[in-house]
């Protein structure tokens, strides 16, 4: 059985090894990408070795993100491969350096000098000798397509090329594990999304044959290749196009809104394998049977719309198979929403300014070159910025006050700035909660009607 488990914010600060710099940066990330991430869920985990070298090979959909995730989630010591143009940016490049990643020099970077790769895979040959981890980004490309972008051979001639080195001390390499990891995002760019990390079973590779040259032979290379492609795409979604992903969306919201409750979420990797299996059943009936498949989405499209006009959402019609007793638990929560609101409410206007400062700039640096930014330009604004709020108010309390009030004001700051952003999310929720109960006790006989459609589609859908 695959194991998947919810990432909390206290393992991933105590189990990351290294330099003391490298810890302080890794607790920073950590911190924030809790506080941008709502859930992050991390599945097949015990998959990885504790020792020995290995080669991560993930999709890329999310700028710098991507390996950010990987390097607060693992206990290894992983030093990731990046694009070199990131390491002429001052904070950017500074903290790249702290947590020992390698530059790549890309073809469609402007003025990479491409002959440094050598030297780039030579520091991964030493790296992995030594019993290390590297990772690294196949496609090439930070990207929003709706598929696996083609696999660049970077990491199948990293992986034969330190298997081809022959030391003299017979202490070279016999074999090495390639271990394929997805990056499953709900919502990439929204604040406070939801993210699976999800490993899947590792590629053994062993001993190549090699060219006269002693550089492994490019059959193999491509060959390998090929490998690394499948496996990434047994722990990614691929959709043909933009149409079937929102298709499949809209079908696996509605396949499990039929498991939350109040209190249960369904875990990201059954969510996960929902859509992979409807991206499956949907392409089979469009062969088979086109017109009932139209016909099974233009009542998706017609459900979901009347939901729209009283503002429900499918997860929201399971109120009415909820008891009296559960349904208390709505009253207990607003009552506790009513006390913490002064405590919310000043941290929410005391961080509104950086908030919108973090989308303006997000708004308007979407991209760094080719690559998509826009969460990773909001990450790094919210570390550099969140901070900086706090030293204002505290100085400007230290005018008024004295400097132990100032001092104290800081971590009171933060925290009300953390309960306003949970009481947002939880006033949110709780107000989906009460609209449905209201319309449930006002139109009874329109929201059942909605509850029997919504149960229909899902059996359809589970069949499909």
């Amino acid at each position: 059985m695959v194991e998947v488990r919810t990432l909390r914010l206290s393992e991933m600060i105590t189990q990351q090894k290294g330099s003391l710099v490298r810890r302080f940066v890794h607790l920073v990330i950590s911190i924030a990408l809790r506080l941008f991430f709502y859930r992050i869920q991390i599945s097949n985990a015990r998959i990885v070795p504790s020792q020995g070298p290995l080669i991560f090979v993930l999709n890329h959909p999310n700028g710098l993100i991507d390996p950010a995730m990987v390097f607060c989630a693992l206990p290894r010591r992983v030093s990731f491969l990046a694009k070199s143009t990131l390491f002429d940016l001052p904070v950017i490049g500074w903290m790249l350096r702290v947590v020992e990643a390698l530059p790549l020099y890309r073809r469609i970077d402007q003025n990479a000098n491409l002959a440094n790769n050598q030297l780039t895979f030579a520091a991964c040959h030493e790296l992995l000798q030594r019993g290390r981890c590297i990772a690294l980004f196949p496609e090439g490309i930070s990207h929003r397509a709706p598929s696996l972008q083609p696999i660049k051979t970077g990491a199948a001639r990293i992986a034969l090329g330190v298997l081809s080195v022959k030391a003299p001390d017979q202490t070279s390499l016999q074999k090495l594990l390639i271990i394929p990891a997805g990056l499953y995002y709900t919502s990439r760019t929204p604040f406070r999304g939801e993210t699976l990390l999800q490993f899947g079973e590792p590629l053994e590779i062993t001993s190549p044959e090699t060219e006269p040259n002693g550089e492994p032979k490019h059959e193999q290379v491509h060959e390998l290749t090929n490998r690394i492609a499948e496996a990434l795409r047994t722990v990614t979604l691929n959709f043909t196009d933009i149409e079937e992903q929102d298709a499949v969306a809209k079908a696996e919201t509605i396949v499990s809104s039929g498991y939350r409750t109040l209190r249960f979420q369904r875990s990201l990797l059954e969510e996960f394998r929902t859509r992979t299996q409807l991206i499956l059943g949907r392409r089979l009936k469009q062969l088979q049977m086109p017109e009932r498949l139209q016909q099974l989405e233009t009542r998706l499209q017609k459900h979901e719309q009347n939901l729209r006009a009283l503002g429900l959402t499918p997860d929201l019609l399971q109120i009415s198979k909820h008891s009296r007793r559960q349904l208390w638990g709505l009253a207990w929560r607003a009552g506790l929403l009513f006390l913490l609101f002064p405590f919310a409410w000043l941290g929410l206007m005391l961080h509104a300014p950086t908030y919108l400062i973090c989308e303006v700039l997000a708004y308007f640096f979407r991209t760094h070159g080719p690559d998509e930014g826009r969460s990773t330009v909001k990450i790094l604004a919210a570390i550099v910025l969140m901070p900086l709020t706090w030293l204002i108010i505290a100085t400007g309390i230290f005018f008024w006050q004295n400097w132990e009030v100032a001092l104290l004001a800081i971590p009171v700051v933060a925290l009300c700035g953390y309960a306003g952003l949970r009481w947002v999310e939880e006033a949110y929720d709780l107000r989906g909660w009460l609209r449905a109960l209201l319309i449930l006790y006002q139109r009874r006989k329109q929201f059942l009607k909605l509850v029997r459609e919504g149960r229909t589609l899902q059996k359809e859908l589970r069949d499909l």
